[in-house]
């Protein structure tokens, strides 16, 4: 009943006419991020957080979580009518997506991406509504040594399943646990890793590296790859509408997306990229057009699009219930709250029940409103794609610059922001993954505040790790996680040899 009266309550604020025009600013700026190839939420987001100090807490999450849904919505588009998937979730659906844009049938398989996106978006809010008060009834019962398992397994997972090599994740792991680190430690009052400069002592501001990363050190990327030549946009023939054979193949796909998406989406690292993948999968396997797959199924766009948009809602649960990002955009939204004041966890549901409330409710409106803005505006969508990208990557930089002294108004803070943002560059460029960065630096001084409790209750005995039945099987999870890849690359090895 408490869910259902909180939900209640915060429809009744997400409905008020300015948070609808912040919803709908939210859903249109993430929907236009999401058909650019290249950007994402995360760098839009990350962005957008020096310039909504002013703004209400409420508001500015609507319009957070309205991007994040909008630009899983509207990379389908640049993925089906150019093959260039806007955001990395969205590879999947580029597949079968072109290839039946190629055929003539650009129509139905944008709308089979829209509404199956509708339907999973909403199963996943559904989910989150009724799992996030459960989440926070048994995260109540974590001691501090269970926190800090929690948070060693999140390390570990994130590390291991957002890099190209466990190597390189933990690299980049380490490089954001060295920046949470530096400032004064709030315990012993000693400053750590500042070098003797009084810019230092109160530490590194989470926004100032997150707005490096994402912003800056993308748009250097993705200028360092811009190309003269522009890609082949396909054109969209004959009619946007599905036939009855369509909505016949599609519906249970989006169900069984939704189903698979919400899940992964919810577990440490789980993201969207392993959801769609598994979704493609299973409806090669059941499809009863296997011959299809390859040249343009739409059980190939349905499925995957459904268990992308339900995995962006199964994210939330873990980031509001226990304070912990599973994916980069997740990561920037973490340090946006933390910006104004609040830690998400167990408490959040208590302390500001009206801002978690409002943020799903919006969630609901958004999926709406993101239903009628892409199938009418798919043209629109269409002609944003020819938007000269070198003046897109000036104004990312220009905002990014202008935000970020907007803060502190600190020349200094400038300075890092550049060199942060050379140093995403070059991480970008040579496959070391930028998410651990930002997850180690939030995650880390939380860890250690945490190990530190538990020592001081068990007066210094290590063993309450192994001896608290939660904090042990979350410790052998991360075990089994930091194993299990270099344990799988040694056996196709093997596997590899014994073949050759």
């Amino acid at each position: 009943m408490g869910s259902l009266s909180g939900l209640l309550d915060g429809f009744a604020n997400a409905l008020s006419p300015m948070n609808l025009l912040w919803a709908l600013f939210g859903t249109t700026l993430g929907t236009f991020i999401g058909v650019l190839p290249g950007l994402g939420p995360a760098l839009t987001i990350a962005l957008l957080l020096p310039l909504t100090f002013q703004v209400d807490p409420a508001a500015a999450f609507i319009v957070f979580g309205g991007i994040y849904f909008g630009s899983q919505f509207g990379g389908s588009t640049t993925s089906i009518l150019i093959n260039t998937p806007g955001e990395s979730a969205s590879i999947v659906i580029a597949l079968e997506g072109n290839q039946m844009a190629r055929r003539g049938r650009g129509g139905p398989a944008l709308a089979t991406a829209a509404i199956g996106s509708f339907v999973a978006g909403t199963i996943g809010v559904l989910c989150l509504s009724l799992l996030a008060p459960v989440v926070v009834r048994v995260a109540l019962a974590f001691a501090p040594a269970d926190y800090f398992a929690l948070m060693v397994l999140s390390f570990v997972t994130v590390a291991a399943v957002l890099g190209n090599s466990l190597l390189r994740g933990l690299a980049s792991l380490g490089l954001g646990l060295l920046l949470g680190l530096v400032g004064v430690d709030l315990q012993s009052g000693q400053p750590r890793f500042t070098f003797g400069s009084l810019d230092l002592l109160d530490g590194i501001d989470v926004i100032i590296v997150v707005v490096g990363l994402f912003a800056v050190g993308e748009t250097l990327h993705l200028a360092a790859r811009h190309r003269s030549t522009r890609e082949e946009i396909t054109p969209v023939e004959g009619s946007l509408w599905m036939t009855a054979q369509d909505w016949a193949r599609s519906w249970k796909a989006w169900i069984r997306g939704a189903f698979i998406g919400f899940p992964l989406g919810a577990m440490p690292a789980g993201g969207a990229e392993i959801p769609t993948f598994l979704s493609y999968f299973v409806e090669k396997k059941l499809s009863k057009h296997p011959e299809e797959f390859g040249r343009g199924a739409i059980e190939g766009v349905a499925g995957p699009e459904a268990a992308n948009n339900a995995a962006g809602a199964g994210v939330f649960v873990p980031l509001l219930t226990l304070g912990i990002p599973t994916s980069a955009t997740a990561a920037v939204m973490l340090s946006a709250f933390q910006s104004y004041g609040i830690n998400p966890g167990p408490q959040l549901l208590t302390s500001h029940a009206d801002l978690v409330w409002t943020l799903i409710a919006s969630l609901y409106i958004g999926n709406v409103m993101l239903l009628v803005l892409n199938l009418p505006l798919v043209g629109l969508w269409v002609q944003i794609l020819r938007v000269p990208t070198p003046y897109l990557y000036g104004g990312i930089l220009l905002f990014a610059t202008v935000g970020t002294y907007g803060i502190s108004r600190s020349v200094f803070d400038l300075v890092l922001l550049y060199a942060v943002g050379l140093a995403g560059f070059f991480m970008r460029r040579y496959a070391f993954p930028t998410s651990p960065v930002i997850i180690g630096m939030i995650l880390g001084p939380l860890a250690e505040q945490q190990f530190r409790r538990a020592m001081t209750m068990s007066q210094g005995d290590l063993s309450v790790f192994l001896t608290r039945p939660i904090s042990l099987t979350l410790l052998v999870l991360a075990v089994i996680a930091l194993s299990a890849p270099p344990l799988l690359a040694y056996r196709r090895h093997r596997r590899a040899l014994a073949s050759a």
